[in-house]
């Protein structure tokens, strides 16, 4: 399907909203529809997916799980979980992650949730979780600022994670960013490298830092893009002189050595990413595509390290084995898992027939605004999959009866609504499929609530 965008949308604007927003660019179509009719068994995919269909009792976390058993079952012995969104930005999908994720460290001994956000926040938030120095509302705030997570919802986890770090001592649960390490690469977290480098590698260290010299700190990334592209390159090629010197140095402190690589490598995949030349569009795909990977191999670099099962939240354009944009992202990070984990790495997805949710209408300086969408409309998968018998539900399109299956094997409209948000966009085509294991879809969602100061 052709892409269309919007005039008042700047290519540079859709470029810097994917690197430093971590969102899916594409919007949807705000169509009106028929009201939900009450005669669904009358469609006969609608039936078939209801025999794979389990009726989800509540999205708020906390409470009993055994609606949620059958989705344990489902998830087996995946080592990574991938669970998507179709939005960013709305309440119900925010809190069943917290609600899945809870099942999973009780029942399925997983460790880690990962968010599509800033590798460097998400070790400062994982700071708090293990040392519980500081206070959960303030490091939201000055970490998730000005991000769709920066919600009551993602407060709410973040204190449920503390709280069960403080009861389990031994099985500590850990919040790990996968993404760039936009929208800012802060001194805080270049000390971590340039102190390593000061406490192991004396002789290497005034190197790292002149190296480092005019880079150190990137604080706001959209001025960083408006630095000319040829000095762009200039600090990506000595981010990338950086890694490639801590790397080679080791050390007896093999620990100390492989976070500080790890941390190298985030600012080298960085500055790499934003070397994309911004008014050039047919760079975007690729750059995207590179993106992902760093998502993909941040994850697999914390679960291989550290062995632990990993639930990943991102937008179901990411997290699936195929895009429903695929011409802005060619290869996902869910692609990327599914190649290095095969089978063990099960994706997710999220989908709703009505609601709000947070968007953006510009993508600079834009704030998150509250948009509402009514019924899907007929045709798309969203319209068929709320005829199911059950209002929310979850599903095992791999045990999809054949109606079910060649249903879900069509590509068709889907909602896949990211960080703009504007009328007159089409919609894109989707086979769920072939571009997910499972599917939760919810009647409707509300948007995510906002962070009390």
């Amino acid at each position: 399907m052709t892409r269309h965008h919007h005039p008042c949308i700047s290519r540079r604007s859709l470029l810097v909203t994917a690197a430093i927003a971590g969102a899916a660019l594409t919007p949807a179509v705000a169509q009106a529809a028929p009201a939900r009719t009450p005669a669904r068994a009358q469609d006969p995919v609608a039936r078939a997916l209801g025999r794979i269909a389990h009726p989800l009792r509540a999205t708020e976390p906390g409470g009993k799980h055994t609606d949620l058993r059958a989705l344990g079952t489902m998830i087996g012995g995946a080592k990574v979980v991938g669970l998507g969104e179709a939005t960013h930005g709305s309440h119900e999908f925010f809190t069943m992650k917290e609600r899945l994720f809870r099942h999973l460290v009780r029942e399925k001994g997983f460790r880690a949730f990962s968010l599509e956000f800033s590798w460097p926040a998400g070790l400062r938030i994982n700071d708090y979780l293990q040392s519980g120095e500081g206070d959960a509302r303030q490091i939201a705030a000055e970490t998730l600022a000005n991000s769709p997570w920066d919600r009551e919802e993602f407060v709410h986890l973040i204190e449920w994670m503390r709280d069960h770090n403080r009861r389990n001592p031994t099985r500590t649960v850990h919040f790990v960013g996968n993404d760039l390490a936009g929208p800012a690469i802060t001194d805080e977290f270049f000390g971590r490298i340039t102190g390593y480098a000061h406490r192991h590698h004396p002789a290497l260290a005034p190197r790292i830092d002149e190296l480092y010299t005019g880079l150190r700190p990137v604080d706001d990334v959209f001025a960083y893009l408006d630095k000319p592209l040829a000095e762009r390159k200039r600090f990506a090629d000595r981010a990338r002189q950086v890694l490639d010197l801590i790397a080679a140095a080791g050390g007896r402190d093999r620990e100390a050595h492989i976070w500080a690589v790890q941390n190298a490598r985030s600012v080298a995949d960085t500055t790499k990413f934003l070397t994309a030349d911004v008014y050039d569009p047919a760079t975007m795909p690729a750059f995207q595509r590179f993106r992902d990977e760093v998502m993909a191999r941040n994850i697999l670099w914390w679960q291989r390290r550290t062995g632990h099962k990993v639930l990943v939240s991102a937008h179901n354009d990411h997290l699936g084995l195929i895009a429903a944009t695929a011409d802005m992202y060619p290869k996902t990070q869910g692609s990327f898992l599914r190649d290095a984990l095969g089978r063990d790495y099960l994706p997710i997805a999220m989908t709703f027939d009505r609601g709000s949710f947070l968007s953006k209408s510009t993508a600079i300086g834009g704030d998150w605004k509250t948009f509402t969408v009514g019924a899907a409309a007929p045709g798309t998968n969203e319209h068929t999959l709320d005829r199911v018998r059950h209002r929310d539900f979850y599903a095992d399109l791999r045990a999809a009866p054949p109606t079910a299956r060649r249903w879900l094997e069509t590509a068709r409209p889907t909602r896949s609504i990211g960080t703009l948000f504007h009328d007159n966009y089409p919609l894109y085509d989707l086979a769920l499929g072939r571009a997910f294991d499972a599917l939760i879809h919810l009647h409707d969602v509300r948007e995510a609530v906002p962070r009390r100061p």
